[in-house]
């Protein structure tokens, strides 16, 4: 090799040699015994072997004040890039706490925009790792100005590709803003925090003295605040639960889920067996959707945060349904202000990226109260009733047991757009039930008879037999079929098949205004 040439590669290797090293060896031991991978590390995991490429490596800050030119390091402490997950194209940035405690300065900031336009230009997903100790105080405006062109670019790419963020260390201040306006957030039980002002803040304003975990680590986002999505135990636990979910998604708004082979189940025979056909008596609608769905193929979202819905993606026949069910071991199913908002984002979600919706309903109502009231359950609930109503994917809907009132309305019903309505034996569809319903239009009649208690149950068992069945709806055409549950699967294969080519479109609009 010519002297100059071989000059100049070895001058190359030792630069891209100083930009892997990060923070150095010391800051790699250090964030290793935290439980911690090193940016590097957590691409190699989220990557499929040998798949991915760094781009914008050897970028350095341009700021000098404060010292900065010392503290200089190739890359600016992220690691942006692309590769193959499940073999299709993903973009990625992976925040270097080794460096500068991964502070976000103009370079920094550049690199991960970068890295979104060309997703986007790609049409392909894109997964934000955050390990950050937040805006770099050194570079002020340009730092501020860094986070608000990466919001700008979450809010273009919604709904357009899948955006992800992974919360693998501290993320607060503004830096949270980017998370939250992802599709999903990830995080870890130990190292994962996410708050706007920090322990210290909260102190010095309230005296309360917290945690960075108590305020906001891992357990309150996903059970608490419903900020979180996912919880692993560890970091590579969760980035394969990063993989898991991509392999339900398609790589963008134009396209469909991918097909996986898998293993078909039909246990729908054994519904009876789960689901007690006396309503007072409750069951996991979980092991409902495990009679249908592919085997194994169940991933619930937010299993933690407002119980009574649960919501996730399933396989059937290997393709992706997206599953929204009434809990009925968790305050009767009802839906109140948390599931609302839980099930909404689900269901836009699914209708952004083209997988079909599958209900499961068994619900007394929106859950009553001077609590729910005041804390605008009106405006809450609505973003159910929106979300539906707005929603052209195929929409199918199982009524299982109670679908009273409201909360009927509110579960993909026939006249907010549900393609096709089934509806078990046991299913009953009314206003309310019916010892309410006869407390109101029998009033009158149980105070005149001789035994008001007596009087009370004829009615009852009157109101039940002649309205609290799913014969009247069928009739009306509020539900195309009245079921057996063993059909269920078939049902609901035949349902999908059908409405597979289904296209529906709306009145021409900028968007929506939807009750937020």
């Amino acid at each position: 090799m010519d002297l100059i040439w071989q000059q100049k590669t070895e001058a190359l290797r030792a630069r891209r040699t100083a930009a892997a090293a990060g923070g150095g060896d010391a800051r790699i031991e250090k964030q290793h015994a935290a439980g911690k991978l090193t940016a590097r590390e957590r691409m190699e995991a989220l990557f499929d072997d040998g798949t991915f490429t760094e781009l914008g490596d050897l970028i350095e800050s341009r700021a000098t004040d404060f010292g900065m030119e010392k503290k200089k390091r190739p890359g600016d402490g992220v690691v942006t890039g692309y590769g193959k997950i499940h073999g299709r194209l993903a973009f990625a940035a992976s925040q270097d706490f080794t460096v500068g405690g991964g502070s976000l300065g103009e370079a920094h900031a550049a690199k991960i925009c970068r890295a979104m336009d060309k997703a986007l230009d790609m049409k392909a997903p894109f997964v934000s790792v955050n390990d950050s100790g937040g805006a770099r105080i050194e570079e002020g405006i340009d730092s501020l100005s860094g986070y608000a062109e990466i919001f700008y670019r979450n809010t273009v790419c919604s709904g357009v590709i899948p955006q992800i963020s992974v919360i693998l260390g501290p993320c607060a201040g503004g830096a949270c803003y980017s998370p939250a306006i992802c599709d999903y957030i990830f995080m870890t039980e130990a190292n994962s925090q996410m708050y706007i002002t920090g322990p210290a803040v909260v102190k010095s304003v309230t005296g309360e003295v917290i945690t960075a975990s108590e305020l906001g680590g891992a357990a309150v986002h996903a059970g608490t605040s419903g900020v979180a999505h996912f919880v692993y135990p560890d970091e590579l636990a969760c980035l394969n639960g990063v993989r898991q979910l991509l392999g339900y998604l398609p790589q963008n708004n134009e396209e469909h889920s991918m097909t996986v082979p898998g293993l078909p189940v039909d246990r729908c025979a054994a519904i009876p067996e789960i689901v007690p056909a006396d309503s007072k008596r409750s069951y996991d609608v979980r092991d409902v959707i495990g009679t249908f769905a592919d085997a194994g193929s169940f991933f619930e979202v937010q299993p933690g945060f407002a119980r009574n819905l649960v919501v996730g993606f399933c396989r059937i026949d290997g393709k992706t349904v997206g599953v929204v069910a009434n809990q009925s071991a968790f305050m009767a199913g009802s839906l109140e202000i948390n599931a609302s908002d839980k099930g909404a984002r689900f269901i836009r979600f699914c209708d952004c990226f083209n997988i079909p919706l599958l209900t499961l309903v068994d619900v007394p109502a929106f859950l009553p109260g001077s609590q729910q009231e005041h804390g605008g359950i009106i405006r809450h609930g609505a973003k159910m009733l929106y979300a539906y109503a707005e929603a052209t994917v195929p929409k199918v809907s199982v009524i299982m047991r109670k679908a009273y009132g409201g909360a009927y309305i509110a579960m993909n019903s026939k006249g907010l757009g549900a393609d096709v309505v089934y509806a078990w034996p046991v299913a009953e569809i009314a206003v309310m039930g019916a010892s309410g319903a006869v407390a109101i239009i029998g009033r009158r009649e149980i105070e005149a008879a001789e035994d008001p208690a007596a009087k009370r149950q004829e009615l009852i068992d009157g109101y039940n037999e002649k309205f609290m069945n799913p014969y009247v709806a069928a009739a009306h055409g509020y539900v195309d079929a009245v079921i057996e549950p063993a059909e269920t699967r078939q049902r609901i294969v035949s349902a999908f098949e059908m409405l597979e080519k289904k296209k529906k479109t709306r009145p021409a609009k900028k968007h929506g205004n939807i009750p937020l």
